[in-house]
Order: C-alpha cells, then sequence, then structure tokens
C-alpha cells in the first residue's frame, strides 16, 4: 500500500493546483486522474473554446476590412480551414496541458491514472492499487446533465447531438447548428459557430438567456446576437430531437426546425461516481463544503465543479489553494468568499461581472447608486473599432464601496479584475476614481464609471 500526506482525485484546475500547492508546502502528494491532466479546462473546456473564438473573431474582422480603411476584391477569397482551426486549438492544448504535467512532475507530485474508487477518508483504490492518504481532496468536476427529451439519447449516440466536449472536434462545420439551453456554454458556442456562418438557433427553456447576469447588460447582449443573425428563443421548450431536426414549442405551437448538429447545454451534474462509500451530505446533486471546502466528513474536502457552488475554473484553482491551506494551518486560514469571485463569457464583445445585478440589490432593498458609462465614448475602443459596450458600476450610496461591477465589452473579462483587486482590498469608487489610467486604455471606462458615481463622468 502506497502512502501519502495528500491525495486528491481529479486533476482538473482545481485538483491539479491543489497539488502544486501542497507539494510546494512540502507534503507528499498524489493526483488521480481517470482522463486526461488539466480536466475539461485545459482539455474540452476554457482553453480550446477561447482558442477558437479566436479564430472566429479575426475572420470577422476580415469580413468587416472597410472599417478599418482596407479592401479586398474578393472577400471570399477568406476560407475557413476548418481542419486547421482544429489543429490550431490541439496544438494550444497540448502545449498548455504538457505544460502542467511537467509542473507536477517537478514539484514531485505523484500521478494515477485511473478510475479512482474510494473506500474510506483515508482509502483509495486505484487499477486495483491501494493508497492510505491523511487528507484527501475530491476535484472530480462535472458532466452535462441529459435532460428527458424525446429522442436526445439515441441521437446523442448517432452523433447529432453532441456536448462541449464533442462539438470541438467536428469532422466539419455544420450547415444548421441547434443549441439548447441558453447559459454561459450555450452562448459562447453559438458566438463561435455563428460567426463562423453557421445558422445558429438558440432554444432556452427560461424567460431570457444568461440569467445571471445583470438584466441591462443581458439586454444590450441579446441586441448584439440579433444583429449577427444568431437567432435566440426563449420561453420555448424541447419536446423531441432527431438525427436532423429539433422539435420545440413556443406560444403553445410546436414547430420543427433542421439541424445537422445539436449542442446540449442545459447545465452540467457532480461526478459522484467512486465516492459512494464515503455518504457525503449533498444538496442538489452537489457535495455541500463550507468555506474552507470542508465535507461533513473529517479529513475530507470538494473543490470545483463537484460542489456545485460556481462551477468555474478559477473557482476551482481557487478553492483548491484554500483547501490546501486550511490543512496546512487551519487557524490562519481565511476561507473563500463567493461575493467577490468574477465571471466572464467570451462572446463578441465579452461580458465580465463581479458581485450583485441591479436586480439583485432591489430584491435585498439595498441603498445604492449607479453610473454607466459607454465604450463609444473611449478613444482606444474607437480607434480599435470596438465601441459596442458599456460599463455599469453598482455602489454602497453612503461610502461608495462597490456592489457590482459589470461590464459588456472588449477584453472585459481583464479589466474586471481592477474591480475585484479592489473589492478585495475592501476599496471604494473613490479610489477607483483616484487611481491614474493610462491614456489611451479601454480601462479609463473604470475611472470614468466611478467618477460618474461620485459626481459626474469627465468625457460624457
Amino acid at each position: 500500500m502506497k502512502k501519502h500526506d495528500i491525495v486528491i482525485i481529479g486533476g482538473g484546475p482545481g485538483g491539479y493546483v491543489a497539488a502544486i500547492k501542497a507539494a510546494q508546502l512540502g507534503y507528499n502528494v498524489a493526483i488521480v486522474e481517470k482522463d486526461a491532466i488539466g480536466g475539461v479546462c485545459l482539455n474540452w473546456g476554457c482553453i480550446p473554446t477561447k482558442a477558437m473564438l479566436k479564430t472566429a473573431k479575426v475572420y470577422k474582422q476580415f469580413m468587416h476590412l472597410e472599417d478599418y480603411g482596407l479592401s479586398m476584391k474578393d472577400k471570399g477569397a477568406v476560407s475557413i480551414d476548418w481542419d486547421n482551426i482544429i489543429k490550431r486549438k490541439d496544438k494550444i492544448v497540448a502545449r498548455l496541458t504538457g505544460g502542467v504535467r511537467g509542473l507536477l512532475k517537478k514539484n514531485g507530485v505523484t500521478v494515477y491514472n485511473g478510475m479512482g474508487t474510494v473506500k474510506d477518508a483515508h482509502h483509495i483504490e486505484v487499477n486495483g492499487e491501494a493508497l492510505e492518504t491523511k487528507k484527501l481532496i475530491i476535484a472530480t468536476g462535472a458532466s452535462p446533465a441529459f435532460p428527458p427529451i424525446e429522442g436526445l439519447k439515441e441521437s446523442f449516440e448517432a452523433g447529432t447531438v453532441v456536448t462541449s466536449k464533442e462539438i470541438l472536434s467536428l469532422d466539419k462545420l455544420p450547415k444548421n447548428l441547434v443549441v439548447i439551453g441558453g447559459g454561459v456554454i450555450g452562448v459562447e458556442f453559438a458566438t463561435l459557430y455563428g460567426n463562423l456562418g453557421v445558422n445558429v438557433t438558440i432554444i432556452e427553456a427560461q424567460k431570457q438567456i444568461l440569467t445571471p447576469v445583470d438584466g441591462e447588460i443581458r439586454k444590450a447582449y441579446a441586441k448584439l446576437l440579433d444583429a449577427e443573425h444568431i437567432n435566440v428563443l426563449t420561453s420555448a421548450s424541447v419536446k423531441k430531437v432527431t438525427n436532423d431536426s429539433v422539435t420545440y414549442e413556443f406560444d403553445g405551437q410546436e414547430t420543427t426546425i433542421d439541424a445537422d448538429k445539436i449542442l446540449l447545454s442545459v447545465g452540467m451534474k457532480a461526478n459522484l461516481k467512486g465516492l459512494e462509500a464515503l455518504n457525503l451530505e449533498q444538496a442538489k446533486g452537489s457535495i455541500i463544503t463550507d468555506e474552507f471546502l470542508r465535507t461533513n466528513i473529517k479529513d475530507v474536502y470538494a473543490i470545483g465543479d463537484v460542489n456545485g457552488i460556481m462551477m468555474l475554473a478559477h473557482v476551482a484553482s481557487a478553492e483548491g489553494i484554500i483547501a490546501v491551506e486550511h490543512i496546512h494551518d487551519q487557524d490562519n486560514t481565511v476561507g473563500i468568499d463567493y461575493f467577490k469571485v468574477p465571471s466572464g463569457i467570451y462572446g463578441f464583445p465579452e461580458i465580465a461581472f463581479v458581485g450583485m445585478t441591479e436586480e439583485q440589490l432591489k430584491e435585498k432593498k439595498i441603498n445604492y447608486k449607479i453610473s454607466k458609462f459607454p465604450l463609444a465614448a473611449n478613444g482606444k475602443a474607437l480607434a480599435e473599432g470596438e465601441s459596442e459596450g458599456f460599463i455599469k458600476i453598482l455602489a454602497d450610496k453612503e461610502y461608495g464601496e462597490l456592489l457590482g461591477v459589470h461590464i459588456l465589452g472588449p477584453n472585459a473579462t481583464d479589466m474586471i479584475a481592477e474591480a475585484v483587486t479592489t473589492m478585495e482590498l475592501e476599496g471604494t469608487v473613490h479610489e477607483l476614481a483616484r487611481a491614474i489610467h493610462p491614456h489611451p486604455t479601454l480601462s479609463e471606462i473604470v475611472m470614468e464609471a466611478a467618477h460618474g458615481v461620485i459626481d459626474k463622468p469627465i468625457h460624457i
């Protein structure tokens, strides 16, 4: 029996980060991973989708050369080489996953390739080999949920229905793509394929897409999707799928549309197989954890998508570090604060936000001030030809504490970090307004909106 201080089940962005942190603190660490190191994020999620979205954005810019003072006699000469798009994506993924494997090796982390079955809090079996551990961190992630839709299982087995994993490696571009689900994953893939010339329809059962997003941002983004000829159907329910069609009900009437491929994107469910012996306390199919990622079982932690709190790669990584720090020094570990976690949607333009939406503030009856600043009044945005969108800052009315920051615009997922850092330092709009921002940059919209909360923006 091989003994370790900490065994981590799952090698995704939560598991491998936790392993490296624990090894840096001097622990004998092992990872058990049944698929690929890097998990969904590096292999089939965050990184490959962003690589392909970049291709779609470049293609879109080629189709609008005139906006940049350029001309081309025949735009048809710019063709989509799908095989090379996939090769580029795979090359980037291979480089990153290879780098992670190298980091684990350099830090002395033992990797067991295989399905881990937990016997109890201190014993795991992998490929018939027994492991013993003092502490166990569960980082098994989540998988796409399959709702009870007629024909769904058969169409998935036939290859017409795909999840976010299979859609990254299609043999060819489909002519018609139907996306079931208007959440983050569905909208990102709709943007990707829509901008590569595919006819895309999003079918969402709820009244709107992107439900966690601030209503004003969501409304503006929906208009941009419409301008890109991406058809969005809300309050519509899918009734049946076949190998070449989707039947949905809207306003009491059933309609059938063509579909070469159907992307299923209606949510995720925690991967709990192999953990049954622990009798972990759960809620809505996910493992319950506290602010230090402890479960109800002593010496067992759960991080990432498996706890269902915020299914984001950067959350999993942060949780992994906190779990390891708590193992190392329980008395001096600061727990995770999900209020200060940023979220991002990588469309054209991007959406990023942290804190509460205006709807949530109204629901909680919190007194707040609001300030907005449009990209159209930003010099850098105009120079780059990407002036769609705006920033929206929600702040405490009395002290100016940041309650929510929402950005629709290019590089929004990068700019939101300024708001996150300010919130972490318990800063206010006064600090944001006083901080000198370089000119010309997109980041100036943060400063301008902060001035707007205090008094008025300068440049509008």
